[in-house]
């Protein structure tokens, strides 16, 4: 990759489609194959990759404050689910709602001009 294109990923992609993988595609991989391991796998990779973002664009403190939400978001989808009683793609698809909005309000919405 050039920098060229990792200069525009930094800038365009946006972090909450990251962190919306991460969770419900790490849940539905994880429940389709049965291989609760092989979901966490891409549950880190999204956040990995969102953190890269976010790191890039809004310095370490955002990084470290958004990556702890995502963790809460995934803790707070089993809580749902295991504790509440909530179906479990319920559970997975109202945390992934919530944190991909919290990432795309703080670390991908354009600045507001005025």
């Amino acid at each position: 990759m050039s920098t060229s294109t990792l200069a525009r990923v930094q800038t365009r992609f946006p972090s909450a489609a990251a962190v919306a993988v991460g969770l419900a595609a790490g849940f539905g991989i994880a429940q389709g194959t049965g291989v609760r391991a092989l979901g966490g796998v891409v549950f880190a990779a999204g956040g990995l990759a969102a953190g890269w973002l976010w790191y890039h664009r809004r310095g370490a403190a955002v990084a470290a404050g958004l990556g702890v939400a995502y963790v809460a978001a995934f803790v707070g989808a089993h809580v749902l689910a295991l504790g509440v009683g909530w179906p479990a793609w319920l559970a997975v698809g109202v945390v992934t709602a919530a944190a991909s909005a919290l990432a795309w309000a703080v670390a991908d919405r354009p600045a507001s001009v005025g």
